[in-house]
């Protein structure tokens, strides 16, 4: 079996990602090809994936490669976590809409930082999947890279290639949810459904339990509400709990980010992704230091130094447990789960469009991937979803059709920048971004 990752360099998600996949016992056996067209961090990305397999006493294989044609052929699965543009062009979505007066925080799933991030994610995308087609026919492609509905709305419309989207929201909140509420995250059973980045927690319980009644009282706690102020009021006002962070959901709604003072009372970090970035760029150079440069990062007694980047040693450390490797398990080892998943609704969700990418559970074992029929959102919460779907299928068809003027069609439409910004502004604004990631984007419009 052989699966390929794409954009290996993302160091930290790999490392997570193998660690997981060395964990299954009937996995071990692979080969890996690990793909990036930046050589160095391919280098150290193969130095640490080599340590891992080593202390594992896996047989696992691994070829490091900047080819993407090579990494691909004759794959079994596929795995995409690549960003286009990296920090500069991630500045130039943050700062040419400040300029207009509209701020974001993170800017990588939805308005206008999401949407161009899309843009130059396209015409990669249609390499990878005309690559895929050819190389590896029979491969399921396994899409990491954000913004996660719109990347997988455009690789549905232009290839019948197997494909998902995985996210860790869904995990990731309800141990969050654990945590308010006392208890084990192995302990509750739960429903979510929505799309990706704005699912919603539809039931919760542990042995026939409501837990809903135990999550208000949680939020009654100004200690715990001040952990998700965004999302506990959205609770709040909406009667449910949705996934992702607070940082992510203040800007996909018009209520929030638009008010100063709203800023101030949920503490809304502004242009909190360029912070992550700031943060890995010093990670990246750590990895430096110990994979080019051969310096130590133990200290005598052999305690790690940035374990927040090489994370405890220890043979009790807990696998991530990212979907991905479930998902490759349970297809090819006939191994029944449920996984929460990125797909196209085809009527999994009643009340949201047939072509619409959503997140829903899907039972996955030997005979492929089914998704499970929710039925109806309550009505509030298909309304949210839907004001960010319409925005999601107009700019999938401008890249489609390398219409402008669909763009700016969305970003009008977009509920963040339409509560701050008139319209000649939006215009404005996005001439100007086309402007400044031209290099990306011609392919695209021109």
């Amino acid at each position: 079996m052989k699966i390929s990752i794409i954009g290996a360099g993302s160091i930290i998600f790999t490392r997570k990602l193998i660690k997981d996949l060395l964990s299954y016992p009937d996995l071990r056996n692979v080969k890996i090809s690990l793909m990036d067209i930046d050589s160095e961090r391919l280098d150290i990305t193969g130095k640490i994936v080599e340590e891992l397999i080593i202390e594992a006493g896996s047989n696992t294989r691994i070829v490091k490669t900047t080819d993407l044609e090579s990494a691909v052929e004759k794959s079994d699965f596929v795995i995409n976590t690549v960003q286009i543009g990296g920090q500069a062009a991630t500045e130039i979505d943050f700062d040419i809409p400040e300029k207009y007066g509209l701020k974001q925080t993170i800017a990588d799933t939805h308005g206008v930082g999401g949407i161009f991030r899309f843009l130059r994610t396209v015409p990669f995308l249609r390499k990878l999947v005309s690559v895929v087609e050819r190389k590896a026919p029979g491969a399921l492609l396994i899409n990491f890279t954000n913004p996660m509905s719109m990347c997988m709305w455009y690789i549905k419309s232009i290839s019948d290639q197997p494909a998902i989207g995985l996210c860790h929201s869904v995990p990731h909140t309800v141990r969050q949810i654990a945590g308010y509420i006392g208890l084990d995250s192995r302990d509750i059973n739960f429903s979510i459904a929505g799309i990706n980045h704005m699912a919603w927690v539809l039931e919760l319980s542990d042995g026939g339990r409501d837990l809903y009644p135990l999550l208000r009282e949680a939020m009654e706690n100004p200690a715990i509400s001040a952990m998700d102020p965004v999302r506990f009021d959205i609770m709040k006002r909406f009667s449910y709990f949705v996934t992702e962070s607070s940082e992510h959901m203040s800007e996909y709604v018009p209520f929030y980010i638009k008010n100063p003072a709203e800023i101030d009372r949920l503490k809304i970090p502004i242009r909190e992704y360029l912070k992550r970035l700031e943060r890995h760029a010093k990670a990246y150079e750590i990895y430096k230091d110990v994979y080019i440069k051969g310096l130590t990062y133990r200290k005598s007694e052999g305690e790690i130094l940035y374990p927040q980047y090489f994370g405890a040693e220890t043979s009790a450390e807990e696998a991530t447990k990212e979907y991905a490797i479930e998902i490759i398990d349970s297809l090819v080892n006939s191994h029944t789960r449920e996984v929460y998943a990125i797909v196209e609704n085809r009527g999994a969700i009643e009340n949201l469009p047939f072509t619409a990418q959503v997140e829903v559970p899907c039972i996955v074992n030997g005979n492929g991937i089914r998704p499970v029929c929710i039925g109806a959102l309550p009505t509030q919460l298909a309304a949210l979803n839907m004001s960010q779907i319409q925005v999601q299928q107009l700019a999938v068809k401008g890249a489609l059709e390398g219409s402008k003027d669909c763009i700016k069609y969305a970003l009008m439409l977009d509920p963040l920048a339409s509560s701050i910004l008139t319209t000649k502004e939006i215009s404005d604004m996005t001439e100007e971004l086309f402007q400044a990631h031209a290099v990306y984007l011609d392919e695209i419009f021109n």
